[in-house]
């Protein structure tokens, strides 16, 4: 679980899985982020049905498992958030960034976990595999 993020400094590699910073990378692969017709919106992901939107606002993510049609609230215990990463082949997987930090969900958004590292403020995040 390996994901590039974008920081005030450069790219910084990190593997999730085993909570650590790999080192320096290249850049963020492209991506378009999805529209969304929601307020307050500050970075949105997307994995074929599932679209997960930063919002300023508590709890800090809205979360939609049908293209957009409905939403649900998640990330009650988040801090405000900067980005957001959806995995393509597991949209259960998700990455988040508050201002100097990332937490993983590997469960949709349930339950979320904060990496051990602070990073330079974050401006983006995507998975690389």
């Amino acid at each position: 679980m390996i994901a590039a993020v974008a920081t005030v400094d450069g790219v910084l590699l990190v593997d999730a899985e085993s909570e650590s910073l790999l080192g320096p990378g290249i850049e963020l692969p492209p991506g378009e982020a999805p529209h969304v017709d929601l307020p307050r919106v500050v970075a949105a992901a997307r994995a074929g049905a599932t679209i997960v939107c930063v919002v300023e606002r508590r709890p800090p993510l809205a979360i939609s498992r049908d293209g957009g049609s409905t939403w649900s609230e998640a990330g009650g215990g988040l801090p405000a958030g900067f980005a957001i990463a959806v995995a393509e082949d597991d949209p259960d997987r998700m990455l988040y960034a508050g201002r100097n930090r990332l937490f993983l969900s590997v469960n949709g958004g349930v339950f979320w976990r904060s990496l051990p590292f602070e990073l330079p403020d974050v401006e983006g995040v995507a998975w690389l595999d």
